[in-house]
């Protein structure tokens, strides 16, 4: 079941049309849709490597236009649905920290944050939201797009073909290993979450206030 499901995922990612639909996920994400497109772009890198770089930009650049949607969702629209869709994509309480923090650190939020498994949509809706300058707003996402997605497209060109062997040989192996790390990862974002410890106890405060 899984090498069938593989091996379909894998026909699908080097299809003509694929860039264009890592785009649609890219932009999608960044500003309201809850999947991630990292799974897409490391399978259409993995299906083809040496266009993996080219991919890691469309994903790049897609995501920065999408994220200008959030933020406009944010600035413009909030109250008349972006609240609504913070609360669908049970990011509503995680909004007012947001907000604290994107106050308290600007860019450097979104750069840091922008790269790790943090939702990005919560970041571009809260920029908006706070009125945070568009500029400085579009370098952070350039910055932080880049760094998530650059580096799936640097390794796969660089590593692509002997990953893919492996893959090929032990996918059980590497599915279960696979698992493991996002888990790992998710846990060190959380427990490592930098900042300075009293930005962060004001945030955390500020967030259990608007919980109560």
């Amino acid at each position: 079941m899984l090498r069938r499901l593989y091996d379909w995922t894998m026909a699908k990612a080097s299809h003509r049309h694929a860039g264009w639909w890592l785009a649609l996920f890219a932009f999608m994400e960044a500003s309201f849709f809850p999947v991630p497109p990292h799974p897409l772009l490391g399978l259409m890198c993995l299906a083809e490597p040496k266009k993996a770089i080219r991919y890691a930009l469309i994903a790049t650049a897609a995501s920065v236009v999408g994220g200008l949607l959030g933020y406009a969702i944010g600035h413009f629209a909030y109250a008349a649905f972006g609240e609504v869709l913070l609360r669908a994509l049970h990011l509503a309480d995680s909004f007012p920290k947001a907000a604290c923090y994107l106050r308290e650190y600007g860019a450097e939020i979104i750069i840091v944050k922008g790269a790790t498994p943090i939702p990005f949509k919560l970041l571009t809706i809260t920029a908006g939201f706070i009125g945070m300058n568009l500029f400085v707003f579009l370098g952070a996402s350039v910055i932080s797009r880049s760094i998530s997605f650059l580096i799936v497209g640097v390794l796969f060109r660089l590593f692509g073909a002997p990953i893919k062997a492996v893959i090929d040989k032990h996918l059980g192996k590497v599915t279960v290993a696979f698992v493991v790390a996002v888990l790992a990862g998710f846990l060190a974002v959380s427990l490592l979450g930098g900042g300075a410890k009293e930005a962060n106890q004001k945030c955390d405060t500020i967030a259990a206030a608007n919980k109560a």
